[in-house]
């Protein structure tokens, strides 16, 4: 497919996307559009953020919407309410021209009054988040009877996010001959589970090479130590003046520390996370969409739904845990024909992962040095130098103080007033890197002092001998549990599949070993593996969940022991018999007469 106008839209949607700027389809538009505009049959589309989906699955939906009939025909499913907007946005441009199609974002943290009032308009098209779908249906105000597609965009993220037995009950309240569209940026078990559930027969598609690196993207990596994570962040700013990125940070919680600690050095960066109310993260992301903000500091979760096509950098300040995830961040830069780098601050022990990804993605990583202080002086002092040098002057305005500026100056020489101007915007860096350190670390360069080259002693390097390497993977198969107190129980909806979900949002990461859950009506009892317990309590303790502030504690009482095989013959061992445990008792009580009797 060349053009749209060969996809078979109607005229009102190819005029749309002509003012928009949008000429060629992108790979999962061609693919995707074509099957939507002519048959009935589920799709399972993979694609990354960034390919085009919303049009993908939108456009036809817009294309096969009855004008005249105002109930909801298409319903689109996505995991956060900044994604939920970008959805709507776009679907409001594509359909600008047929004034009767309503398109309406349903979202937690707005009024649902608002939202309702929008519902009982013209509402054929509605993108929802699954949290206040539910509730909306629970109140009969959004009403899907007449719903002829179901759009799952991101399912991966929502499955991550614990939507599962939200989805489960939005969907009951469809018909069962609709049509299911699944977008999802990873093949997982979950999401093969969630197509055999339901879907019917889905015809599957994918954008391109799946889950693979854009091929105008740079894959590059720093070694250092991981305390010094945030001086390499300063450099790569410091060293990059025309920077307009994303940094990535595992945990909401390290998303504020190192926003604030960018902010309070200077940088013209800023903070996305999930403790914004939604006025405070429109405020940020559109200072960032407006390039007023040259970094945004934000986790993966938060930064769905940002779709900018100029980016210059993305910066994994941590690795995810899930090599797709690092896919989908790179994927961020590098659109539009543009070129972008990917950086990752790595430590030793983590260039393992880098190789994953590598052989994974068939993608080629290369290590570079953290800039040296000299280097950053250099590259700003050219830059002020270029800027000073195409910086627009108005001779109308300036003309007046000239002659005051010329006797002011008039002593210094050519060289002496270059080298004072330059002084006076360039001092702060001299100052600060005048003697910056060498922070770049490796990995096996050189054999310890005694050693002899490839024969390095495995207790110098930290490992074990194989007997305890052996037993040290089965205590990773088995880890410790401690047991947490959190106030939320089934008077808040509460469920394990919704806690666990809670959970693995809070850690950014699905990876956690959960055991024992106990529901109660006002709070709930769980346990969890001992090695996450302090970053989850950190950033969860004290944050907001659905209104409520979160207190979630270590529990006093001992974690839930692990289920053992019951023993035959229990109760007879307990009291030293074969027999039956009343004989048992009988038993005792005839020896103590007995003894009785022989006192007497």
């Amino acid at each position: 497919m060349n053009t749209f106008a060969e996809l078979g839209l109607n005229d009102e949607i190819l005029q749309a996307t002509q003012e928009l700027g949008f000429e060629t389809p992108t790979p999962i538009q061609a693919k995707s559009i074509p099957h939507l505009l002519t048959s009935t049959q589920d799709l399972v589309a993979f694609a990354q953020t960034g390919t085009g989906k919303t049009g993908a699955f939108g456009l036809p939906a817009i294309h096969l919407t009855k004008p005249e009939d105002k109930r909801t025909q298409t319903l689109i499913l996505c995991p956060t309410r900044e994604l939920c907007i970008q959805i709507t946005k776009d679907l409001k441009s594509f359909s600008k021209n047929l004034k009767q199609i309503g398109v309406v974002a349903v979202y937690g943290g707005a009024s649902s009054d608002t939202q309702i009032r929008e519902l009982r308009k013209a509402a054929q098209i509605v993108v929802a988040t699954p949290g206040r779908a539910k509730d909306l249906i629970r109140r009969k105000r959004l009403l899907l009877g007449n719903v002829e597609r179901v759009v799952l965009d991101e399912a991966d993220e929502m499955l991550n996010m614990g939507f599962k037995e939200d989805l489960d009950a939005i969907l009951s309240e469809t018909l069962p001959t609709k049509q299911t569209l699944l977008f999802s940026a990873t093949m997982s078990k979950e999401i093969l589970r969630m197509t055999k559930q339901y879907m019917r027969d889905p015809l599957e598609i994918a954008a391109a090479r799946m889950n693979s690196g854009a091929d105008n993207v740079k894959h590059i990596y720093y070694m250092v130590q991981a305390k010094n994570r945030y001086e390499v962040l300063k450099r790569i700013a410091d060293s990059n003046p025309n920077i307009y990125g994303l940094v990535f940070c595992r945990t909401r919680q390290e998303t504020k520390d190192t926003a604030h600690k960018f902010m309070h050095d200077g940088y013209n960066a800023d903070a996305l996370h999930g403790e914004l109310s939604q006025a405070q993260r429109d405020e940020v992301m559109g200072r960032f969409r407006s390039r007023k903000l040259q970094i945004l500091v934000a986790t993966d979760v938060a930064a769905r739904g940002l779709d900018i096509n100029d980016l210059t950098h993305v910066v994994n300040y941590n690795l995810p845990d899930d090599s797709e995830v690092y896919i989908h961040r790179s994927g961020r830069t590098g659109r539009a024909g543009k070129s972008g780098t990917s950086i990752a601050i790595i430590h030793t022990r983590e260039l393992g992962k880098i190789r994953s990804i590598e052989g994974k993605f068939k993608l080629k990583f290369t290590k570079e040095l953290v800039p040296t202080g000299k280097d950053i002086c250099t590259k700003q002092l050219y830059s002020l130098i270029d800027k000073i040098e195409k910086i627009q002057v108005d001779n109308k305005q300036i003309e007046p103080f000239m002659p005051a500026i010329y006797e002011k100056l008039e002593w210094l020489s050519r060289e002496e007033l270059i080298k004072h101007f330059v002084s006076a915007e360039f001092n702060r860096f001299l100052a600060y890197y005048k003697h910056a350190q060498d922070i770049n670390v490796s990995v096996g360069d050189k054999p310890l002092r005694g050693e002899r080259p490839g024969r390095r002693d495995r207790s110098k390097r930290g490992e074990k001998p194989a007997r305890d390497r052996q037993d040290s993977r089965s205590a990773r198969r088995r880890p410790v549990h401690k047991r947490l107190f959190i106030n939320l129980g089934m008077k808040n909806d509460l469920t394990p599949t919704r806690l666990i979900g809670l959970i693995n949002k809070t850690l950014n990461s699905n990876e956690a070993d959960v055991g024992a859950i106990e529901i109660m009506k006002k709070f709930s009892f769980f346990d969890i593996e001992q090695g996450v317990v302090d970053r989850l309590v950190d950033n969860l303790n004290g944050s907001e969940h659905e209104g409520v502030k979160v207190q979630l504690e270590i529990s006093t009482d001992k974690p839930t022991p692990l289920p053992r095989k019951k023993e035959k013959f229990s109760k007879q061992k307990e009291y030293g018999m074969s027999q039956s445990g009343r004989r048992n008792k009988r038993s005792k009580k005839s020896g103590t007469s007995a003894r009785r009797s022989r006192k007497k």
